[in-house]
């Protein structure tokens, strides 16, 4: 049952992004970020974080919030702006964040959630809580000093949090050997005193399993384990970029460790749990479903003007308030 939800969750997150995909290219939304071959990554891992857990995702993580329950109508609404969106149109696309989730902001400038995860971990293990701090990170902005400043005070402090990074082969244009070195990612953690895992990110079971050891390990109280997670990004970095200038038009095709929701299809088939059919009607239900989430989110009403002002500032400041009087609020 936890993989058949797990494939679920996946096809969702696929199917979500290849419609809003469309509505780019239609000129419905602005801005759009696929996560095309990497879905097993937020739903696997969203699947075994509890709820009190804090995440810090990157913005090729939604499966996170499907997997903690999220709305798709509320996701939609993220990059149209409007009265369904809790960031107020503060927040670029798909750059979510869900308070009630445990979900904490997105951050523009790569790198900089590192801190902000383990900052909480240690205040976890300062107040001896249970919880545990989760973080993504790419393999470029992993050669950022937040990458090191996180790994030398999640060591130092035992910080009960699981740091994965994502290596799907490019940040952006660069490839991921400037970032690496000539050393895996994996064993950038054993300078640090920290455990350091490789896993096959088109894995469902493989990521499942190797968050769930870290996530154990950290409850345990024996601190941070960086994981990571092999991938490829099938698709451009976001809607903006031609992937073609910098690689093989092909190269995904020749990607050796296949495609995360086929490769669980074919074990659950083989487990008996599955069928073709079964898998052809819950793609059918799925582009129904989240077509008629997408209409009903782009019917919702717009932001009243008085958001401008809101959720900027604790405290207002002067020239803020005569701005919002002029406007009449």
């Amino acid at each position: 049952a936890r993989l058949l939800e797990g494939l679920r969750l996946m096809m969702t997150q696929r199917e979500i992004e290849t419609r809003l995909q469309a509505m780019q290219r239609q000129g419905r939304v602005p801005f759009v970020v696929k996560s095309t071959g990497e879905e097993a990554i937020g739903i696997a891992q969203g699947m075994v974080f509890e709820t009190a857990d804090l995440l810090y995702p990157t913005y090729r993580q939604p499966g996170l919030l499907l997997a903690r329950g999220r709305d798709v109508k509320a996701m939609m609404g993220n990059y149209l702006a409007n009265s369904l969106d809790n960031c107020q149109g503060h927040q670029l696309p798909s750059h979510y964040c869900w308070k009630d989730g445990n979900i904490v902001s997105i951050s523009g400038p790569v790198g900089s959630q590192l801190t902000q995860a383990i900052g909480s971990a240690m205040a976890f293990a300062y107040r001896a809580e249970r919880q545990v701090s989760g973080v993504w990170v790419g393999d470029g902005a992993s050669a950022e000093g937040d990458f090191h400043n996180a790994l030398v005070f999640a060591s130092a402090y035992t910080a009960p949090a699981v740091i994965s990074l994502v290596n799907n082969q490019w940040a952006i244009s660069t490839p991921q050997c400037f970032a690496s070195g000539n050393n895996t990612f994996a064993a950038k953690a054993l300078g640090y005193g920290l455990p350091g895992l490789r896993v096959d990110g088109n894995d469902f079971l493989a990521i499942y399993a190797a968050t769930l050891w870290a996530t154990k390990r950290a409850r345990a109280g024996l601190g941070t384990t960086l994981i990571e997670i092999y991938t490829y990004r099938t698709e451009a970095h976001t809607s903006s970029d031609d992937p073609s200038g910098y690689r093989a038009k092909n190269e995904s095709a020749h990607w050796p460790l296949g495609d995360p929701i086929n490769r669980l299809k074919q074990h659950l088939i083989q487990l008996n749990k599955w069928s073709e059919a079964e898998h052809t009607d819950l793609e059918q239900t799925l582009k129904s479903t989240i077509a008629q989430d997408f209409k009903e989110a782009e019917s919702a009403p717009a932001h009243g003007r008085e958001t401008l002002f809101s959720h900027v500032y604790h405290e207002e400041p002067s020239h803020l308030r005569r701005q919002r009087q002029q406007f009449g609020y």
